[in-house]
């Protein structure tokens, strides 16, 4: 396959040919150009529908338009090209909470031909140096409040890849001797020459964490950004040009950056962005912008309905619930208490966004949904062969998008007979439902994070009070499973409280905060195989 780069890194390291997925392309609106960029699709196309004026993006410092989002892009985009020196290829790491200036950075590195590799703002400098030394990141674009850990990583990575870091929203940088981003911006010129980028070249960078706690890089193109902006949103969200999208996930999610910038702005609609969006902090915003349309994870609709802070007198016709599994009684209570029947859906970093989901009138209590047009799915068992209606399995898609790992050996895992297979088991039932059961492998899945086991062990590994640990998901009402640790202390160590809560601060330090063990279970011993495995199921139970 071709590519439009320079910098040929992520296209020397895809996944050879027999181990990448079936792509399918089934729809008559998925016949895409061979030469496109997404963000031009999205954004300068926008102005070319008449768009410019309307507003896009809303949070509580500033409004812009889609003319003045182009503008800011644009200028970005010149100043990464002609000062920071940005070539095609290039993997450009940004670090920010929603705000409008971190989507307007995306766009520029995209416009700019370079590759996003977005990230969540809670991430340590321990977990972002494995991202910029996976992704070999040459470039870096940062909130200027979260420097520090970014400064750190660059510091410690292997790789020295990372040259160019700038800054955006400090509040003094007249004397800190760092380049800032939107500073230079102000005096760039707001023309821009987009890079003619082909529709297969990488635009995107996905993290996902691993079981094993090391991240894979998920490789996604122009075009299959604009795939998804084809098929979940227009055959199941249906969004209008006057809604105003809101939500919590971080855009460094794929679910994020989806329902929050490349939904809203594939319709023409608006979007209020949060840069802290607890259930409370959503609630706040969804009345002070009118919002329509949410994105969230179950965890947010269950407390913000047991909490009586919603009510059927809100601006909302629209609730989308994914990251982990929708419970049927915070579907019942968010009915209960909204009137409005929630969206659930299932998508993976993988597939980079939903393929199986239904809409209001279609949903069913107790099942994800069916399949999105444009995708398929079925159930496999462990050999591989299609099951019956009625079986539990593995889940098994393909689409236009596809799982794609940069360098990485766990691609054999993913893709089997072109099948993606997901990692969680389901069964469909005889009219084509799909009804979630469980993971197949050891992640948990917390409030909607994807959190790693062996991760945090190897952090509690370095408490100077512990001997060994062994972590699991423990099933939680309100966040679906916490995180749990079984600890064995060292000799002469006593368990109560303080060492419990010694061993949480020390994992929120040095890890991303969601990350910490909720419980932390004091164990003589660790159950384990003849061969010395722990057994972790035991531990389950």
């Amino acid at each position: 396959m071709k590519t439009a780069h320079l910098d040929t890194f992520v296209h020397d390291n895809v996944p050879p040919i027999e181990l990448q997925p079936e792509f399918i392309f089934e729809l008559p609106e998925l016949e895409f150009p061979s030469e496109m960029n997404c963000a031009v699709e999205l954004l300068d196309q926008a102005i070319s529908k008449g768009f410019g004026e309307r507003i896009c993006i809303q949070c509580d410092r500033l409004t812009w338009t889609y003319q003045d989002l182009l503008d800011q892009a644009n200028q970005m985009a010149n100043v990464l090209k002609n000062e920071l020196h940005l070539t095609a290829g290039n993997r450009v790491l940004l670090r920010s909470a929603n705000t409008p200036e971190m989507v307007a950075a995306w766009f520029a590195v995209v416009k700019a031909g370079g590759i996003a590799v977005a990230t969540m703002p809670l991430l340590r400098s321990l977990e972002l140096k494995q991202i910029i030394d996976k992704a070999q990141v040459s470039h870096a674009i940062c909130d200027h409040a979260l420097k520090d850990e970014l400064l750190n990583a660059q510091k410690e990575c292997e790789s020295k890849s990372l040259v160019h870091v700038s800054f955006f929203n400090a509040q003094d940088s007249h004397q800190d001797g760092l380049h800032h981003l939107d500073l230079a911006a102000k005096s760039a010129s707001k023309a821009f020459e987009n890079f003619a980028s082909l529709a297969t070249d990488c635009c995107i960078l996905a993290f996902t964490s691993g079981t094993t706690g090391v991240p894979k890089a998920t490789i996604h193109s122009h075009r299959d950004v604009m795939s998804i902006c084809t098929c979940w949103p227009h055959y199941v969200l249906k969004p209008q040009a006057s809604d105003v999208f809101i939500g919590s996930p971080p855009i460094a999610f794929t679910f994020g950056l989806g329902g929050l910038i490349l939904f809203p702005m594939r319709f023409g609609a608006s979007v209020a962005l949060l840069e802290k969006a607890s259930p409370k902090d959503l609630l706040k915003g969804i009345k002070k912008y009118k919002a329509t349309v949410l994105f969230t994870a179950p965890t947010s609709y269950r407390q913000l309905a047991l909490e009586g802070l919603i009510d059927k007198g809100s601006s909302l016709r629209k609730c989308v619930s994914a990251g982990e599994a929708l419970p049927g009684p915070t579907r019942t209570l968010w009915k209960e208490a909204t009137g409005i029947e929630i969206i659930d859906g299932i998508g993976t970093t993988e597939m980079l966004h939903i393929f199986i989901s239904a809409n209001e009138d279609e949903a069913l209590p107790g099942a994800t949904g069916k399949i999105v047009k444009g995708y398929r799915a079925c159930i496999l068992d462990d050999e591989g062969k299609e099951l019956p209606a009625g079986e539990i399995g593995h889940l098994a898609v393909k689409g236009p998008t596809g799982c794609r790992y940069l360098s990485d050996d766990r691609q054999a895992k993913y893709i089997k007979n072109g099948w993606n297979v997901t990692g969680d088991a389901y069964l469909m039932d005889e009219n084509g439902y799909f009804h979630y059961q469980s993971r197949t492998d050891d992640m948990i899945i917390s409030s909607g994070y994807n959190i790693a086991g062996p991760e945090i062990e190897t952090c509690i590994l370095t408490h100077p009070s512990v001997g060994e640990c062994a972590v699991v998901g423990e099933p939680d009402d309100a966040r679906g499973a916490i995180v749990k640790a079984f600890v064995v202390l060292k000799a002469g160590v006593s368990p109560d409280a303080s060492i419990t809560k010694s061993i949480q601060d020390h994992v929120k330090a040095q890890l991303a905060p969601y990350k910490y063990p909720r419980k932390i279970e004091f164990v003589q011993s660790l159950p384990r195989t003849e061969t010395g495995k722990i057994q972790r199921f035991k531990l389950r139970q």
